[in-house]
C-alpha cells in the first residue's frame, strides 16, 4: 500500500450517498481529475473509485478527503492499491455464498473483535472472519435482517470500517482490469 509510482487505486468513501453526504458520481470524478488523478472511474453512486495516480495510500486518502471536505463532503476516504484488492478478494473464505449475502468490511486500522458480542449477535447460520485488515462477513439469511450486521459496530472495535458486498467487490476488480 505505500508504493510511490503510478499504480492503480480503489478508492473507498465510507456513508457516501447517505443523510447529508451526498455528492453526484460526475462530482466525485471531477474532484478526482482536479487532484491530477486519471482513468478515474466509479461504481454505483455509493463511493466506489478506481483511479490511476502517483503516491501512497495514505497519502491519497488525505488528500482526497481534503477535496472533498472543501467541496462540502465529509466522508472517511480508504484507499488500497489495486493489487491489495485482487489479494483480498482472493482470500475471501466465502467466495463460494452469493454475492450480497457476504460483505467485506474494510478496516482503516487493524480490527479488533469483541468475541462476547460476537457470540451474544451472531446467528447459528452466520459466519465472521478476519483476514488482516478485512472482516468477511456472511449473512446467509440477508444482511438487512441480520442483528450480527446491524450491531457489527460493536463487535467490529478499534477502527472505523466501509463495507462492501462481494458483487460490489468483483466489480471494482473487475474496473482495475479494464483497459
Amino acid at each position: 500500500m505505500t508504493d510511490a509510482k503510478s499504480n492503480r487505486w480503489v478508492a473507498l468513501l465510507r456513508g457516501m450517498n447517505i443523510g447529508g453526504n451526498r455528492m453526484s458520481v460526475t462530482d466525485l470524478r471531477r474532484v478526482c481529475t482536479a487532484l491530477g488523478f486519471t482513468d478515474v472511474r466509479s461504481y454505483l453512486a455509493s463511493g466506489n473509485l478506481v483511479f490511476q495516480g502517483a503516491g501512497q495510500a495514505e497519502d491519497i486518502a488525505e488528500t482526497l478527503h481534503g477535496a472533498l471536505a472543501a467541496q462540502g463532503l465529509t466522508v472517511p476516504v480508504l484507499v488500497l492499491s489495486g493489487d491489495t484488492l485482487r489479494q483480498t478478494l482472493t482470500t475471501c473464505p466465502f467466495a463460494d455464498a452469493p454475492g450480497k449475502r457476504v460483505h467485506g468490511l474494510f478496516c482503516f486500522a487493524p480490527p479488533v473483535i469483541d468475541t462476547a458480542a460476537l457470540t451474544r449477535l451472531k446467528s447459528a447460520t452466520e459466519a465472521l472472519r478476519v483476514i488482516d485488515r478485512t472482516v468477511w462477513l456472511y449473512t446467509p439469511g440477508g444482511f438487512g435482517t441480520s442483528t450480527l450486521a446491524a450491531k457489527i459496530a460493536s463487535v467490529v472495535t478499534g477502527t472505523q470500517t466501509t463495507a462492501r458486498n462481494l458483487t460490489t467487490i468483483r466489480a471494482l476488480v473487475d474496473l482495475l482490469d479494464k483497459p
